[in-house]
């Protein structure tokens, strides 16, 4: 059937005679010309473009768009957890407790703990150093009081009664030959200063400090040969009436980069220690009172004998140079000693802590050891004669 012809539709007639109509078909024509015209000109402009700056509108577009829908889904959100949190997921409970105020001498005879070092890389040591002399003196943890020194007055007062060097060369040989004997080649090479404690009662090299510096060949020359004082050895009572044993034990130390103090006051012993350089030796979990410091007062005329409460007294003359010495000329890289993980202690028999492929764990300091040993030179006098 020829639907062209369907007369049973008024249109029909219409749209035959405009679809046979010439001039119809150039419209549409035309038309699709005009179409491909505008397409091809849309993509030659995207083409032709500056692109960056059409990212620029895109990404702007595309920020406007993401704060829209943030705006609308972060309040569902937010509804949601917060529903979710009070009929699902209940806080853990809280209680306070009420806490008594503090005394206004805890600050000064509690010790603050410092935290175990990281056990990750390092090599520990595998038994706990056994302590035949351990002091229970431990450093009250106060601030610097001031970095006012003590007038030249005050020095000379002090210094009046500071026995002096008698030593020969032989037994300064016999100290250096002691010393060097003590260290590694570790110690050796990782420290500048080495600072050799005699804590013996007697003998001729008993009750001295001895400061040895380490040339560039390695060499440890003698420079400085002073009175001291160690610990008296005794079970007594302090000021504070606490129990403790006043003496110094044997053992190699660091120094304490954040325990060097100008004038420094002992509350346990009610006893000043000016310019004190405290030892960095951790004993269960407690960083220990000992230290070098200016003896002060009588103390001073009792230098070359056992007179301290544990630490190590010299003059205030000297123990103000040694200070000097050692800020100005021997902050750096220092070894970090071993520590026991068990005991919380760290080692003070020259053991150095390692990481796992056998390297030394460094960390900031002063680089100066110190040995204390009870060691007075009595063979030595047997080999004179």
């Amino acid at each position: 059937m020829d639907l062209s012809r369907n007369e049973t539709s008024p249109w029909a007639p219409a749209i035959n005679r405009k679809i046979s109509n010439p001039v119809g078909k150039s419209a549409l024509r035309i038309l699709g010309f005009g179409y491909l015209l505008v397409a091809g000109a849309f993509a030659w402009a995207i083409a032709t473009a500056d692109r960056d700056r059409l990212a620029d509108v895109t990404d702007r577009g595309a920020r406007a768009l993401h704060e829209q829908v943030d705006a609308v889904v972060q309040p569902v959100l937010a509804f949601a957890r917060a529903w979710d949190e009070k009929f699902l997921d209940h806080p853990p409970p809280r209680v306070a407790l009420a806490m008594l105020p503090a005394d206004p001498n805890d600050v000064r005879t509690l010790a603050r703990p410092q935290s175990a070092p990281d056990m990750a890389q390092q090599r520990l040591v595998d038994a706990a150093p056994a302590f035949s002399e351990i002091p229970t003196m431990i450093a009250p943890d106060l601030p610097e009081i001031t970095e006012q020194r003590p007038t030249e007055r005050q020095v000379a007062r002090n210094t009046q009664s500071a026995p002096s060097s008698t030593l020969g060369p032989a037994e300064r040989q016999a100290v250096a030959d002691r010393l060097r004997d003590s260290l590694t080649p570790d110690l050796l090479d990782n420290f500048g200063l080495f600072l050799f404690v005699s804590k013996a009662a007697h003998g001729p090299l008993a009750q001295r400090l001895y400061v040895f510096e380490k040339s560039a060949n390695g060499e440890l020359t003698l420079v400085h040969d002073w009175a001291a004082s160690t610990g008296r050895e005794k079970n007594e009572i302090s000021p504070r009436g606490r129990p403790s044993f006043t003496g110094t034990p044997r053992g190699i130390y660091g120094l304490d980069p954040e325990r060097m103090y100008t004038r420094y006051r002992s509350h346990a012993w009610d006893q000043s220690m000016p310019f004190a350089m405290f030892f960095n030796w951790e004993r269960e979990g407690l960083q220990t009172g000992l230290a070098i410091h200016a003896a002060t007062g009588g103390d001073v005329a009792r230098l070359g004998d056992r007179a301290s409460a544990g630490c190590v007294h010299i003059s205030p003359e000297h123990a103000a140079e040694l200070f000097d010495l050692i800020k100005k000329n021997y902050r750096g890289p220092v070894p970090r000693f071993a520590y026991d993980q068990r005991t919380q202690t760290m080692s003070n028999r020259g053991e150095l802590m390692r990481d796992s492929k056998g390297r030394l764990k460094m960390q900031d300091g002063y680089r100066v050891l110190v040995n204390i040993e009870d060691f007075g030179g009595e063979n030595l006098v047997a080999a004179l004669f």
